[in-house]
């Protein structure tokens, strides 16, 4: 992508609020079970627009730590958590959030990373990282792809993705249970969900375009766009699934 890749992604979620493929609804409703108690430290790793730090810091009276490392994005989870009238409870740092620890090893009540293992390398990385940063008895969350059927080398050649991308989705659940991890819960994204995060984002790029037709970088998120749009189409949707993992650290 010639495109800068924050810029593009900027963009593209530019409609969405939680900026993964979960409903807004199944956020909630996972939020419901987290059962966090007052004071509890909550961080979210790859906060994106920081919408599941508010929904649970208005559900509970937590204290929560957003990172995120695209410069368009903290703005607006910045903008998200001060028109909340969160700011007092909600930290957010423009960093790696590989590069983060906490003020104490084995403190924080919930850890998250969301849909960007790519943070800590892969699925299994980044559940150890979140570990780490975790108490006895505190919760880990994590979102995650998984395949539902192999997938197509068509699929794979279009989007240059490896076919060890991910595993199933019992695989994503049993990784954790391999490192010690109690499961506790989890919530797969339909395909209602995945259209509407994928189309939004197309819907997205096109607006962009039309509005700013003198920016250099149209035709490059248009093409982006456009192939992400089509390897959906034709096969993500058949073969991929996301879903959220949620763990108890013993």
């Amino acid at each position: 992508m010639d495109l800068d890749m924050w810029k593009y992604y900027g963009i593209t979620h530019t409609d969405h609020r939680v900026m993964n493929p979960m409903s807004l609804a199944k956020t909630q409703e996972l939020i419901e079970l987290l059962r966090l108690l007052d004071g509890d430290r909550v961080l979210d790793v790859a906060c994106g627009k920081a919408e599941f730090l508010c929904l649970t810091a208005e559900r509970y009276n937590v204290v929560g730590t957003g990172i995120d490392l695209s410069p368009f994005t903290i703005k607006e989870a910045g903008k998200n958590v001060e028109a909340r009238g969160l700011a007092g409870r909600i930290d957010l740092l423009h960093m790696d959030g590989a590069k983060y620890e906490p003020d104490a090893a084995e403190s924080l009540d919930l850890a998250s990373c969301i849909g960007a293992s790519w943070v800590y390398q892969d699925h299994k990385g980044t559940l150890k990282a979140l570990i780490k940063m975790t108490r006895p008895g505190g919760l880990v969350l994590v979102g995650e792809p998984f395949w539902k059927v192999d997938p197509d080398p068509e699929y794979l050649k279009l989007t240059g993705d490896d076919p060890e991308l991910c595993g199933s989705h019992a695989r994503n659940m049993q990784i954790g249970v391999d490192l010690g991890l109690s499961f506790l819960y989890t919530l797969v994204s339909s395909e209602d969900d995945w259209d509407r995060y994928e189309g939004l984002q197309w819907q997205a790029a096109e607006r962009y375009a039309a509005a700013h037709p003198d920016d250099s970088d149209v035709d490059a998120l248009l093409e982006t766009s456009h192939k992400s749009r089509d390897a959906y189409l034709h096969w993500g949707r058949d073969c991929l699934g996301w879903a959220l993992y949620l763990f108890r650290k013993s």
